[in-house]
């Protein structure tokens, strides 16, 4: 029998299944001024598997909860999310998958200025990832606003 080399999940997969890395139940954490934050987060696929549907629970750390949906746009080529939450935000991005990174963009304001804001699934493993929510004024530097570490729990 011969030793397969086995790529990493995501750049195996069709376009549509580059999200499967996310899929699962996750204790979820994060520093801030007041010191280590938690929350759980249960991503799952709905709707004939072509749906991502992420459900983030911030409490008791955080009064804070939401929901993202996620789909491939086959016609547009890319990843489109919706993001809605506790405090009635509605975001929405389009991106996708590359070099190890899963990355998704929108346009948006910080005081009546544009500015390009970014989700990312990085250091992608089995059971570990990093996420971080960032901003730019310029498209080109980045300050990083959130960052949670993931930890597999199913």
């Amino acid at each position: 029998m011969s030793a397969v080399h086995a790529e990493p999940l995501t750049l195996q997969l069709d376009a549509a299944r580059q999200f499967d890395f996310w899929l699962g139940e996750w204790d979820c954490s994060w520093d801030v001024g007041d010191g280590r934050h938690v929350a759980t987060n249960s991503v799952y696929l709905d709707l004939d598997g072509k749906v991502v549907v992420e459900s983030f629970d911030g409490r008791p750390s955080l009064d804070f909860q939401g929901l993202s949906f996620s789909v491939y746009d086959r016609s547009a080529g890319c990843w489109k999310q919706t993001w809605v939450d506790s405090e009635g935000s509605y975001l929405d991005f389009a991106g996708g998958f590359e070099n190890g990174v899963m990355e998704l963009r929108r346009h948006g304001e910080v005081d009546g200025a544009p500015a390009l804001f970014r989700v990312r699934w990085e250091n992608i493993e089995r059971d570990s990832l990093d996420w971080s929510w960032q901003r730019s004024d310029d498209g080109e530097t980045w300050t990083s606003l959130w960052e949670i570490e993931y930890r597999r729990v199913l």
